[in-house]
């Protein structure tokens, strides 16, 4: 006996949590969701690599926690806090590399010859 297909739809807070080669491959997000998620990974990097070196000078090893600790400690919470700052969308660049990656529809010879018209 032959079941039902089932039409499998993810949230958008769903498809967030998948890492980047489940997402990139699966048929349930649509690719405008796929942009924006690539989008806002890609601005968190970004985020952790600014902080990383702006936190350089504040958890110096020179505190009571041993290098090891210390190091974990610093990539926890930068690692949080990278995600948050994307998360908010405050920064805006995930919405300009989403912007750059939509895809437009080309541009023909046709429309290219169409003379500009302003209106008033």
């Amino acid at each position: 006996m032959l079941s039902p297909i089932n039409t499998v739809t993810l949230s958008l807070r769903e498809a967030e949590q998948l890492s980047p080669e489940r997402l990139a491959g699966n048929p349930h997000v649509s690719e405008a969701d796929k942009i924006g998620i690539a989008s806002k990974h890609f601005e968190a990097i970004l985020v952790r690599q600014f902080l990383t070196e702006a936190q350089k000078p504040l958890l110096s090893p020179k505190g009571q926690m041993s290098g090891a600790t210390s190091e974990i400690y610093r990539d926890m919470m930068t690692n949080t806090l990278a995600d948050q700052i994307s998360k908010s969308g405050t920064l805006g660049l995930a919405k300009q590399f989403q912007a750059q990656f939509v895809t437009k529809p080309p541009v023909t010879t046709a429309d290219a010859a169409k003379p500009v018209t302003q209106s008033k």
